[in-house]
């Protein structure tokens, strides 16, 4: 019975352990990160959003931008956990969302004085997926109606010509 509540005592320690792990790493917006930088920077922070452009292989390393609706922030990931991203938002595709854990930097000295998240952890929140992009009616339409103006003017001009020329 004394064992039993030795490892019951270590699961209890191990689980409180980890939520306090998470707890230290605050999750921000890139608004925030913008606008405090100078306080959050070589803090760790937690940052979510939907991964965008190409993942940019640089040894073993990667950058990805991840954007959380209002802007874009870099994210500099060992390779191995770029692997977990399947897709990368653009025209076709929306892309995998996810939430990433590390260290911010203002004005990284690694990395030209650039603005970025050096991440530590990467976890896929939601899958990506291939977005099929409609045909807007109105745009067709309001482009026809273009067209049709722009060939009524091409008629008028030429009437005009050929009405001078006599």
């Amino acid at each position: 019975m004394p064992k039993l509540k030795t490892y019951i005592f270590v699961i209890i320690i191990f689980i409180t352990s980890l939520s306090a792990f998470e707890l230290c790493a605050q999750t921000v917006s890139s608004t925030e990160l913008i606008n405090n930088a100078k306080s959050y920077d070589g803090k760790t922070v937690g940052f979510t959003g939907e991964v965008i452009g190409d993942v940019m292989a640089r040894g073993d390393f990667a950058w990805i931008n991840v954007n959380d609706g209002y802007n874009a922030v870099g994210i500099w990931i060992e390779k191995k956990l770029s692997q977990e991203i399947s897709y990368t938002g653009s025209f076709k595709t929306k892309g995998d969302k996810i939430s990433v854990e590390g260290v911010f930097q203002r004005a990284c000295p690694e990395h030209g004085g650039d603005f970025d998240i050096h991440a530590v952890a990467l976890k896929k929140i939601s899958s990506g997926r291939q977005t099929a992009e409609g045909l807007n009616i109105s745009k067709r339409n309001f482009a026809l109606i273009l067209f049709g103006v722009l060939c009524l003017i091409i008629i008028l001009s030429r009437l005009k010509r050929t009405s001078l020329k006599k």
